[in-house]
This record gives structure tokens, sequence and C-alpha cells, in this order.
């Protein structure tokens, strides 16, 4: 393995361009970076690279053919297109918009789902464990620990999303992505995952993609605000919400964007 270096950042984004058609881009050279146990927000309009971004750095567009991405995405210090994809998406916990439990799995089945996909085989006392824990994290475990047998598709949509956060959470990643994670969501759903994301925090580095501004201002430590593709604003969430500084930004967060 090559020497890493340590910056300081848990997450480093230098010149990420992806291309789903050669010579377009829907995200063009984005620089970043990320520090640890901070809540980032990416903001925008529809169609600005977002989601793209957010899924560029657990490789997932790797997934698709067709799809291009050029420049570094450093996560600790090392490149992530120099890794094992399966090692980066460990590390790089998703979250997606609405809440997809395996439905062939019960409940404990979907939190261990991604040591299965690893081919990382555990005794019984090991799976308990890493369940409990896992939906304890994501304050789920009073709720369901005497139906762990049951679909995860059982639960409610506030509580099949905290399961796939904590599905996501049992590989003990350093990053939780999230994209759109309560759009699916009631308010009071809503409201819970918000109150989780901050918990979480202290332990992980979260990225979140929304359209709720309110919710930025709410949960977000610093926020990015990207249109056609570029990253356009990239600050304190305070700073961006009380003085922004540029006009494009101004105009999408005071509602006369267009």
């Amino acid at each position: 393995m090559e020497n890493t270096i340590n910056t300081g950042y848990i997450l480093e984004l230098k010149e990420v361009s992806v291309s789903y058609t050669p010579g377009k881009y829907a995200v063009d050279k984005v620089n970043a970076r990320i520090a640890p146990n901070t809540v980032t927000a990416i903001m925008g309009p529809s169609g600005c690279g977002k989601s793209t971004l957010l899924h560029a750095i657990n490789r997932l567009h790797e997934l698709y053919p067709g799809i291009s991405t050029t420049g570094e995405i450093l996560l600790k210090g090392e490149n992530i297109f120099r890794m094992n994809p399966m090692k980066v998406r460990r590390l790089a916990g998703m979250v997606f918009q609405r809440p997809n439990p395996f439905p062939t799995m019960s409940i404990s089945g979907n939190v261990l789902a991604g040591y299965k996909l690893n081919n990382i085989s555990l005794n019984k006392k090991e799976k308990g464990l890493i369940v409990e824990r896992s939906l304890r994290s994501v304050n789920l475990w009073d709720e369901v620990k005497d139906v762990l047998n049951k679909k995860g598709t059982f639960l409610s949509g506030g509580q099949q999303q905290r399961l796939c956060i904590a599905r996501a959470l049992a590989l003990k990643p350093e990053l939780l992505l999230m994209d759109e994670p309560t759009s699916a969501l009631d308010p009071i759903s809503t409201s819970r995952i918000e109150d989780l994301i901050l918990e979480l925090k202290k332990e992980y580095t979260i990225i979140i993609v929304t359209h709720n501004m309110s919710q930025a201002a709410r949960i977000s430590d610093n926020a990015m605000f990207m249109y056609l593709g570029k990253l356009v604003e990239y600050g304190t969430t305070r700073q961006m919400f009380t003085k922004p500084e540029n006009k494009r930004t101004e105009d999408y967060l005071t509602g006369s964007f267009g």
C-alpha cells in the first residue's frame, strides 16, 4: 500500500468530475475538503449534480456502464480509486432517498447484509452483538428486539429508514453518505432522523444531500451549494445562510432562484 498523508481531513475531493455522456459533465471539477465528525449538506436545484457527487464518493457509478469519473477522492489520505470497490463501500456507507430494506431478509438479516455481501463469516454471538449494537446506534433496538426475525418491510417508513442506517453502520464505516434520507418520511419520522444524525456525528462523518434548506440549517456544520454540476460555494452553514458570498447562492436560499 502506498504511503498516505494525514492532512486532518477525512475526505478530500480534487478536481472530481462525473460524465454520463462524453463531453457533458453532471459534476464538473469539484474541490472540497471534509473535516471529521461534521455534517456537510449538499444543496442545489434538481439536476445540479448533488446525488451524482455523493455516489462518486463510494464508487457507486462503477455499477453502471458508460459513466466516467475523473479526479481524485482521498479517504483518510488514500485514493479510493486505488482501493477495492467493496472496501470503499464498507468505509463509505450509503443511505438512499427511500427506505430500502432487503424485502426477503429479516430485520437482523438486513443489519448483517453487508457482512454477507463481503463474505465475512461471523459466529452466532458476533452476529447478535453486531445486530444489537447497530440497532441501538439508531435508537431502534427497544422497538424491534422482540421481532428480529420478522421481515424488515414489516416496519413503518421511519423505522425502515433507521434500519437502513443501522445496516450502513454495521460495518463501522468512516463516512455515512445520505441521499435525501427524509424526503419520503412524515414530519415526526424526519425529526427523529435529524436528531439521530446529530447523535451519530459524534462517531461518524456525515454528508447529506438535501432539498430541504431548513433541514440543512438545523443539522449541518458546513454546506455546499451546487449549480449545473459546479460547486458554486462551500463554507460553514451559518455563513452561507447569513452572508453568502455568491449571488446565485443568495438567490437560491431566498427563493428567488431562476
